[in-house]
């Protein structure tokens, strides 16, 4: 791709589409932004565009003038059915995404890991380990930093650790990751993709690109996951708490590469079986980089987790709070109550992804949960399920500041309050990371 002889269009100016505007603006490219959203953050980011003197245009003129432009790149929050998009195929136009724009421009060595729950917790403890063993890594993608915005920090001898999300996979052709991870498969995003078999195709995207050069790794304990075996051409790793596989496993408390013993499940710091599974990952890709093992296990050992994912906020009156505003979906909440072993008060709710929560509460059943708080935009929704399957140690309220002071009221010394939303946060802050900043700061405030 030859920035100076293309002319892009850039739907979306977040994080992303900012990345890609500023990178062909500096290389003295042609390109327009197209920013629809009316929130301050995306009405500063178009400021800041215009203050370099990008060409910020309206939906008008972009309709008008979609012949012009030969590129349209889609931040990962529009989707690749977004009308302009569609219509640009029509006519004849290249439609990609900022990952795969970002790839286009170098071609780095890549290990791209996506999932429906853990990506960032592996991703980080990946990138955890490559920097404890002196290899040159970046660590970007899904977890907030477009691979864009690197390109010009990332030499031929480094590593790219992308977190990759489905709506990024949506606009990938060309993304070929030498070591690509599918972590698991639940309902998710289902607002977006429509149907379960949309959702899983799309994680396939992963490793459509991969040849026999390459690695795929796959867990084997996840029946959905475990029948890609058959349809990619790269070299497939396996990884497994439940079966000794030809690749990393957990046996009788211990991890293990291809035999060789890694270390011991108890002198992990993050606790609880989802991630004992991101840990098989991140061995199975440091091993695959001919990573020393004392190295490997000594990063594993010391690692803490990340933020908003069951962090430890605060003990306030003898609570245990915890913050795991990550869990934007039930999967991932049902992982969190496996964790809570003190009676807990779960904070629950946010916007809409078109999941059925019948799973979640017959969770909430037979955990540690002694009182459920319901809030946000799926309140409703949350205590029909709750309601029919006979739970009934509810409270509803629509704000989330109450939800945390409710939660703080029925909490006894020796208990714990862990928020775990099961939904989007997208009802009432601009992501998970703003609501989980806001639960730390209403649990200082207690």
């Amino acid at each position: 791709m030859h920035i100076k002889s293309q002319k892009f269009l850039i739907l979306g100016a977040s994080k992303s589409g900012f990345a890609v505007a500023k990178y062909i603006y500096d290389a003295g490219g042609t390109c327009s932004v197209l920013e629809e959203l009316n929130s301050e953050k995306a009405q500063m980011a178009k400021s800041k565009l215009i203050e370099m003197g990008v060409d910020c245009v309206s939906r008008e003129r972009v309709e008008e003038n979609l012949d012009f432009y030969d590129i349209v790149v889609l931040s990962p929050g529009v989707p690749i059915n977004h009308e302009i998009a569609v219509r640009a195929k029509q006519l004849g136009k290249r439609i990609i995404g900022e990952l795969e724009f970002g790839y286009l421009q170098f071609l780095p060595t890549m290990i791209a890991v996506t999932g429906t729950n853990g990506k960032t917790t592996t991703v980080s403890l990946i990138n955890e380990i490559l920097t404890h063993a002196g290899l040159n890594n970046k660590l970007v993608g899904n977890v907030g930093i477009p691979l864009t915005q690197k390109i010009d920090e990332i030499s031929k001898d480094c590593v790219c650790i992308v977190e990759t999300s489905s709506f990024q996979l949506e606009s990938v052709f060309s993304f070929c990751p030498h070591i690509a991870c599918i972590l698991n498969i639940a309902p998710d995003h289902l607002e977006r993709h429509y149907t379960m078999e949309n959702y899983v195709f799309l994680k396939k995207r992963i490793f459509k690109n991969q040849r026999e050069s390459e690695f795929t790794v796959l867990n084997y304990d996840d029946q959905t996951v475990k029948s890609f075996f058959t349809e990619t051409n790269g070299k497939v790793v396996w990884i497994s708490a439940k079966e000794k596989v030809d690749g990393a496993y957990l046996e009788n408390g211990k991890f293990y590469y291809k035999g060789e013993y890694i270390v011991d499940e108890r002198e992990l710091r993050l606790k609880g079986e989802h991630n004992a599974y991101n840990a098989l990952f991140a061995i199975a890709c440091a091993k695959l980089l001919k990573i020393e093992t004392s190295t490997l296990a000594e990063s594993i050992k010391t690692f803490n987790g990340v933020k908003h994912r069951i962090e430890f906020v605060a003990n306030k009156g003898g609570v245990d709070y915890y913050n795991d505003s990550k869990a934007t979906n039930t999967a991932s909440t049902i992982s969190a109550l496996s964790t809570m072993v003190k009676p807990t008060v779960l904070i629950l709710g946010g916007s809409e992804k078109g999941e059925d929560y019948t799973a979640l509460f017959e969770k909430v059943k037979v955990s540690a949960i002694k009182h459920v708080v319901l809030t946000g935009a799926t309140r409703y929704n949350l205590l029909e399920v709750a309601s029919r399957l006979g739970i009934y140690n509810l409270t509803v309220t629509e704000k989330f500041d109450c939800a945390v002071k409710i939660a703080s009221m029925y909490a006894q010394s020796g208990d714990c309050v862990l928020l775990s939303p099961a939904c989007a946060s997208y009802d009432a802050f601009s992501g998970f990371e703003e609501r989980g900043d806001a639960f730390v700061k209403l649990v200082g405030e207690l």
